[in-house]
């Protein structure tokens, strides 16, 4: 998607000036939490490389666009790995178990299987349903 307006045929294309006031405003936008530089950029007709420039400069300190005073007190939080939290299992007591209802006709079946036997149980119910 193009940010550029589109321009009449026969005319020259030149290059676009912004001002200070333009880039640190846009600058200040991208600063705000939950902004993407790419929504930024089409908001303010610009290109999204352009507006990383300008933002690269503003954190290095160099060029005409300077970060806002609360970007630069805000030192980015150190994530750590949260640490290790033990967890209780439940005491074994009984294995849990497949249960199985089958029904045709008037007759019905119901199966208790044990979970460590699942796949003599998957081998048992297709030759069952053959």
């Amino acid at each position: 998607m193009s940010t550029i307006p589109e321009q009449a045929v026969g005319t020259r294309r030149r290059r676009r000036t912004h001002s200070d006031e333009f880039k640190a405003n846009a600058v200040a936008s991208c600063m705000q939490p939950g902004m993407s530089m790419a929504a930024v950029a089409m908001a303010h007709g610009i290109n999204a490389n352009l507006l990383r420039r300008w933002v690269r400069e503003a954190e290095l300190g160099r060029g005409a666009v300077a970060l806002p005073p609360q970007a630069t007190s805000q030192a980015p939080a150190k994530t750590t790995a949260p640490a290790f939290v033990p967890m209780q299992l439940p005491a074994p007591g009984a294995a849990p178990a497949i249960r199985i209802e089958l029904r045709r006709g008037a007759t019905a079946i119901n199966v208790s299987w044990p979970v460590e036997a699942a796949d003599a149980c998957a081998a048992w119910m297709r030759e069952l349903l053959r």
